[in-house]
């Protein structure tokens, strides 16, 4: 058993990795909400969000896999400054917000199950995070966050433990409804922007380079052009494809466990982490609420220094820094700087009276938000005989990937709108 599971381990990488980071206190509060306020009536965004998020993160390793660079050194390569600097202010600000969010949930989760104080748990785990990024080589980074993934199983065990409606839930699954409201429309949003999330982008990109570098294919990021075979595309894809699938599992797992208790309950909002946790507890007992909360401070774990991670990749590509997790500190001041910035900047935003679940329903409506313009030029790069060294998109991929675009562009506009009060 223990052979067996160092080969899946050996398989798994960053596309693995980054779906599993998909489910990160963000998105775990988006899912809840749907349940809680939805019920089993949104279910059928898992299985629809599956293929489009699959075929985006599958482009994005592709661009860091045949370039040898992250998304941000080929826009500051080939592309305009304004639309670099621009996309990686969306990014740094949409990041740190995350973060913000990420440890405030954290934190409250914490304190729920040990009854420490919430301010000695925002910053011990602020602390951690920003040690294991800074100071553990790549090499073993990686490894303990493939390790770290297997906290989302908490919300698999959650959901069987507790009665479900199966033939209600496989009919939500399968038959998708829609209401026309702008509490609806805002969910929606609040999923895209989730599940195809900006800081994914960057990260799978860059973490193909990084694999690239410590299997000494180029030397550095953006030194040198990777020769790769039609076997790296395939397990790529084969990687991501496995990474999407169990991002998208969880997702499912979490809508029908608020679903089947929460909404059926009569709760059917979500403000703070601590009242998701307890609101679970005297309707499926404790053993759920201990795996919900455990299962938020496992996945932040994995997915805060991702955000950081990504958006120090962003801005130090863009700048022309010395960038990698595979550089040793004293060469990369800059990039390690930058991410413990990001999180310390999320750690003061944590001590503002604002509550942590709103904060990370709204941190996803703003990536959804953000996203389109990032996919107009992802699609523009992954397309670009030039840049991408004859790897460009197959046609499936192209159809799917501007669909995606146009559906979240739409999506975008309509929320703007509804800010504005014009609908």
């Amino acid at each position: 058993m223990k052979e067996k599971l160092k080969k899946l381990l050996k398989v798994l990488g960053p596309g693995f990795i980054t779906g599993a980071a998909d489910d990160d206190p963000s998105g775990i509060a988006a899912y809840s909400q749907t349940g809680a306020m939805f019920g089993y009536s949104q279910a059928w965004t898992a299985l629809f969000t599956f293929p489009f998020m699959t075929v985006i993160q599958e482009i994005c390793g592709r661009i860091g896999l045949a370039t040898g660079m992250g998304l941000s050194g080929i826009i500051r390569r080939y592309y305009s400054k304004w639309i670099l600097y621009g996309a990686v202010f969306v990014l740094f600000f949409a990041n740190t917000i995350n973060i913000a969010a990420d440890l405030s949930a954290m934190a409250a989760s914490a304190k729920l199950i040990f009854d420490i104080p919430y301010v000695f748990w925002l910053i011990v785990l602020t602390v951690t995070t920003i040690t294991l990024e800074v100071f553990v080589s790549y090499a073993v980074y990686a490894r303990l966050l493939k390790y770290l993934t297997f906290a989302l199983f908490s919300y698999i065990f959650a959901a069987i433990i507790i009665k479900q409606e199966w033939i209600n839930v496989l009919k939500s699954t399968v038959l998708p409804t829609v209401y026309f409201s702008k509490e609806y429309l805002f969910n929606i949003v609040a999923i895209l922007g989730t599940t195809i999330s900006p800081y994914l982008f960057f990260w799978q990109a860059d973490e193909e380079v990084e694999e690239e570098i410590e299997h000494h294919k180029i030397a550095s990021m953006g030194r040198g052009k990777p020769h790769i075979t039609g076997k790296d595309i395939s397990q790529l894809r084969l990687d991501t494809v496995i990474g999407m699938f169990f991002s998208n599992i969880v997702m499912f797992f979490i809508i029908i466990t608020t679903a089947s208790t929460l909404h059926l309950n009569g709760i059917l909002s979500i403000e703070t982490a601590d009242q998701a946790a307890l609101a679970l507890k005297p309707i499926a007992g404790d053993f759920a609420f201990l795996l919900f909360a455990a299962g938020i401070i496992g996945t932040g774990l994995l997915a805060v220094p991702i955000l950081a991670g990504s958006a120090s990749y962003a801005l130090s590509e863009s700048f022309g820094w010395r960038t990698g997790l595979n550089e040793r500190f004293s060469k990369a001041k800059t990039f390690y700087f930058v991410i413990a910035l990001a999180t310390l900047l999320g750690l003061l935003i944590g001590f503002l009276p604002i509550k942590p679940f709103q904060i990370l329903y709204y941190s996803a409506i703003l990536n959804g938000v953000c996203a389109p313009i990032l996919l107009i030029l992802i699609m523009k790069i992954s397309n670009n005989k030039q840049i991408m060294n004859g790897r460009t998109n197959p046609k499936v991929s192209n159809i799917m990937g501007w669909l995606i675009t146009v559906i979240m562009a739409i999506a975008s506009v309509a929320v703007i709108l509804s800010f504005l009060k014009v609908f």
